[in-house]
């Protein structure tokens, strides 16, 4: 995909009712334990053209989080991982984009508690489509690996067979679908004129 398809270009909003902003780490070095956090909100604003003109916004809220497990998640949300009473919100805003093959590369600043650094979000495009009520809406899946020791989520325990319980290595992926503003504005006006017109008594 050399250049990205024309009707990708405009301000774009993620659908957080259907998109997954998840996680994974290696667990006592035998396994992969997965979250995902429930509230977030992002965007973008593409130029399939220029596709370097390109950028990309994503706020999380850090005590959204959830492993499937109180205990587990109530720590993850301690001074020990993300400290989330003092750092509410995990930040993500790009500095920079790029096609590579088939996907579109974001470089930008990730920012955990208080804390920012460099990395790069490899996009995969899924297509277009436009729903029932005429919004536009796009699928990506991002994905990246960090180091969380470089945003000062440190804690660990030593096994008894050697290694630490938790990988240091956390894959992030984002699952996302997003609806193209303009449409959705759209999309409500057809929504609204639908209900009154159901809601006019016939003559």
């Amino acid at each position: 995909m050399a250049n990205l398809p024309a009707e990708l270009t405009g301000t774009w909003e993620i659908d957080p009712h259907h998109s997954t902003v998840g996680f994974a780490a290696k667990h006592a070095m035998v396994s992969t334990t997965r979250g995902h956090f429930t509230e977030f909100s992002g965007g973008a604003t593409i130029d399939a053209e220029k596709h370097e003109s390109s950028s990309a916004w994503v706020d999380i809220e850090a005590a959204s989080l959830t492993t499937k497990s109180q205990q587990r998640d109530d720590h993850l949300r301690s001074g020990d991982f993300f400290n989330v009473e003092e750092h509410p919100t995990i930040q993500f805003r790009s500095t920079s984009a790029k096609v590579d093959g088939d996907n579109l590369i974001l470089a930008g600043d990730l920012t955990i508690r208080g804390t920012s650094h460099p990395v790069e979000v490899e996009w995969e495009f899924g297509g277009v489509a436009k729903d029932p009520f005429g919004v536009t809406k796009a699928g990506f899946e991002g994905t990246t690996a960090v180091s969380r020791k470089d945003w000062g989520l440190n804690w660990n325990a030593a096994l008894e067979t050697g290694g630490f319980l938790i990988g240091d290595k956390v894959k992030l992926v984002l699952e996302i679908e997003a609806n193209k503003v303009e449409s959705v504005e759209s999309g409500e006006e057809e929504q609204i004129e639908a209900v009154e017109a159901e809601e006019t008594p016939a003559l």
